[in-house]
């Protein structure tokens, strides 16, 4: 199997989940950068064609709506426009939604994924051998696959052992494995990241983030599980996607790389930090941690998660470029400049979720 990798001139490339969060970031970068997207989005509650209303008249950007479980359509996707690589972020990726609903997270995250590779191993054997070398399959994947850790523990290594505690993380692990397996069994040339909790523009208002933006802004009460010490790590959405171009376009056949932003966090220090942000910002409001509640924990809930990216530095060369004070600016400053974005993706439907996740639980 060879190690030609995908290289920095145009190419076309088919994108699942091109509509939501990460998906249109790279997307969006993807375009910038001289690549023809073929966009497939379900366009599901988290799925926006606002996200990409950047390229609405840039014919470099196809968009279809459509579901990876279709097998018939992505196979004439395939045929019709014979991508160099099929980059797969369509998930479902919510670990709250996953508890309440875990069934339609099996049918996205691992039979979807089966879908997708079979159809995309199908397209790579008929490709002639100078093709076949260089086409990739990308699958875009999550640090929770390999469980929680204690304070001490090493951060998560590529080698770390899978431990997935929620239906989530399972169906996210399932999904890594099934890729690999086509790798290493049919020869499919694929790549695999596991990257740790994203934030920046165009996340939907159910993630930690957003969410406290958005409540912030209207003087509702910002709901903080347990006691607010789990730990994630922190990492800009547009230096992700410039860690899955880099590895799309360097990595080697077969490899995982993890990418993390170096930015460990409490999720009370999160908060903490977005209230006295959006203070100086929007100080009509202000003090913002008086909105601070905490709620029931939810059912398994990781404690700490923490990457270790040495891989992906040393051997690809990528640095994450903002600090988690320079993201998270620009983060807060994206969501007070686009609020009739959030407006019109905070539909009815997502305040009865909201009510519904979070009404179990004042302390």
């Amino acid at each position: 199997m060879g190690e030609t990798s995908l290289n920095e001139k145009s190419k076309t490339l088919l994108v699942t989940g091109g509509a939501g969060f990460i998906g249109a970031n790279f997307v969006l970068r993807a375009a910038d950068a001289g690549h023809k997207v073929v966009n497939l989005d379900a366009l599901t509650y988290a799925g926006n064609q606002e996200n990409l209303a950047a390229l609405a008249q840039n014919p470099r950007h196809v968009f279809v709506h459509g579901n990876i479980g279709d097998e018939a359509l992505v196979d004439s996707l395939l045929a019709a426009h014979k991508p160099d690589a099929l980059v797969h972020f369509a998930a479902e990726s919510h670990v709250d939604r996953s508890i309440l609903g875990p069934e339609v997270f099996l049918k996205t995250n691992v039979l979807g994924t089966f879908t997708l590779l079979q159809a995309a191993l199908k397209h790579w054997r008929g490709l002639a051998s100078y093709a076949q070398n260089s086409f990739r399959f990308l699958h875009v994947s999550t640090d929770e696959v390999y469980g929680s850790l204690s304070p001490t523990d090493p951060a998560f290594r590529e080698d770390t052992p899978y431990q997935p505690n929620s239906p989530y993380s399972a169906s996210k692990a399932g999904s890594d494995h099934l890729v690999r397996a086509w790798f290493h069994t049919y020869g499919l040339p694929v790549l695999t990241t596991n990257c740790s909790n994203n934030y920046g523009p165009f996340q939907f208002p159910e993630k930690l983030i957003p969410l406290m933006i958005h409540n912030a802004l209207k003087g509702e009460a910002l709901p903080v599980y347990g006691d607010g010490l789990n730990v994630r790590d922190w990492l800009y959405v547009e230096d992700h996607c410039d860690a899955i171009m880099t590895v799309l376009e360097h990595g080697r056949v077969g490899e995982t790389y993890n990418v993390g932003g170096l930015n460990e966090q409490t999720n009370l220090s999160v908060v903490k930090t977005l209230c006295s942000l959006l203070d100086q910002l929007q100080p009509d409001g202000a003090p913002h941690e008086r909105l601070v509640h905490y709620v029931k924990d939810r059912p398994g809930h990781d404690r700490r998660y923490a990457i270790d990216c040495k891989k992906i530095q040393t051997e690809l060369g990528w640095q994450p470029r903002e600090s988690f004070k320079t993201g998270l600016e620009k983060t807060v400053r994206w969501y007070l400049d686009h609020q009739s974005w959030v407006d019109h993706v905070t539909s009815g439907a997502y305040r009865t979720w909201v009510a519904a996740n979070y009404s179990n639980a004042g302390r």
